[in-house]
């Protein structure tokens, strides 16, 4: 939408938009756009909330009346909503996950892999009732995911390159996005509400994905390659959990 945002400028209409990834936005320019720190697919923050959705859009649409720019890109200084005490009423973990019994492997790869061995069956059954699945941005099965991720931490933020198409930096980003993906899919095919946040606290704060991505923040953020910097930076940890690193 950045990069469509030029050819449009150009042909005399003023536009403006929503950023949820900075660091795309920064490279692209667009005329006017506005960044929020929400999660991935939901711009506007959280569902059922439409005063602060109006909110987000009003501060998008003021953008326009600026005559600073362009480019203009301002920072939304609200977190969404639910970000206080987790909610869990009605919901618990689908499966218990315990951690790995003693194996060769490091410890914490070993948990990821029992982690996603216990939750393969509920992200199947999400992905038959849904039809579809948002794995697949690092283009690869999710337990090589889990070990190009161990591998990036354990090589102080480098290691080979499984992709042929991608980046390193991108391949992180893919296989960081994905590891998401797999918990939270996984996480919502059990029965009965859950709140985004509830679900972000959950894989963040009790998961061995969540130790693993934190853990790779600190050591990323100091890689040599600055494909992984900029992940590390901006994408890796979402701001209302940066709490925990």
């Amino acid at each position: 939408m950045g990069a469509l945002a030029h050819y449009i400028e150009d042909e005399g209409v003023a536009t403006t938009g929503i950023s949820l990834v900075r660091d795309n936005t920064e490279r692209l320019r667009p005329p006017r756009f506005l960044w929020v720190p929400f999660e991935l697919g939901r711009p506007f923050g959280a569902p059922g909330e439409p005063a602060f959705q109006s909110k987000v859009l009003r501060a998008a649409l003021g953008l326009l009346e600026r005559r600073d720019g362009p480019p203009i890109l301002d920072d939304f200084p609200d977190d969404a909503p639910g970000g206080d005490a987790m909610d869990m009423t009605g919901w618990t973990c689908p499966i218990p996950l315990p951690p790995a019994e003693a194996s060769d492997q490091p410890a914490l790869l070993a948990d990821v892999l029992a982690e996603i061995a216990n939750l393969t069956p509920w992200q199947t059954l999400a992905r038959e009732h849904r039809g579809h699945t948002a794995l697949g941005a690092a283009r690869m099965e999710i337990v090589q995911s889990a070990n190009f991720l161990h591998a990036l931490l354990e090589g102080g933020g480098h290691t080979s390159n499984p992709s042929t198409e991608l980046s390193l930096g991108q391949t992180f980003r893919g296989a960081s996005e994905d590891m998401r993906t797999f918990y939270m899919e996984a996480a919502t095919a059990q029965p009965g509400p859950v709140t985004s946040r509830a679900l972000a606290d959950w894989f963040w704060g009790g998961t061995a994905a969540g130790r693993l991505l934190l853990a790779l923040h600190p050591v990323c953020l100091a890689a040599a390659d600055p494909g992984v910097r900029r992940v590390a930076t901006g994408q890796l940890v979402p701001r209302a959990q940066k709490h925990r690193l």
